[in-house]
């Protein structure tokens, strides 16, 4: 299954991360069966395998969710308050930071920077920005995107 990604001349175990990085952007994520696979092509263990993707923290082990929202915690919009909207949007969507809900619509992920300093505190849900968040503008931002879901699905 991996094998277009593994062709004959990189099936050393040195293009292990791009490789990693190759069925990710292809899939997703990262599945066990993939892993596995991987290490069967390239002749080392499945440890050694896991061991690479778990140290760095740009790959997911889940399916991704539908939309990616993402909380800026660099210094502006910390001090702005995004730890308080980080927080509000870990509600709103009932998940952890890092994790993705039972519905998988939605994942949350804590960033460090997005750019936008200017518009701090700032959140993204599927690239759109949206700026001088606070706690209560986080049901706001949810629902005009679930309608807009709704609206597309129509």
């Amino acid at each position: 299954m991996y094998s277009s990604i593994i062709t004959a001349s990189r099936q050393h175990p040195c293009y292990l991360i791009d490789i990693l990085q190759q069925i990710q952007n292809r899939d997703g994520y990262l599945s066990n069966e993939a892993m596995l696979e991987v290490a069967e092509l390239l002749d080392i263990s499945s440890a050694s395998v896991w061991g690479v993707a778990t140290f760095y923290n740009q790959f997911r082990f889940t399916p991704p969710a539908k939309k990616q929202v993402k909380v800026c915690m660099g210094t502006a919009c910390h001090l702005a308050g995004g730890q308080l909207v980080l927080e509000a949007m870990a509600r709103e969507l009932k998940v952890e930071v890092g994790g993705t809900s039972e519905d998988r619509e939605f994942s949350l992920e804590r960033v460090a920077c997005i750019g936008c300093c200017a518009l701090a505190p700032v959140v993204t849900i599927e690239n759109k920005v949206y700026s001088k968040m606070t706690p209560p503008g986080v049901e706001e931002a949810l629902v005009e995107v679930k309608t807009e879901s709704e609206m597309e699905g129509l």
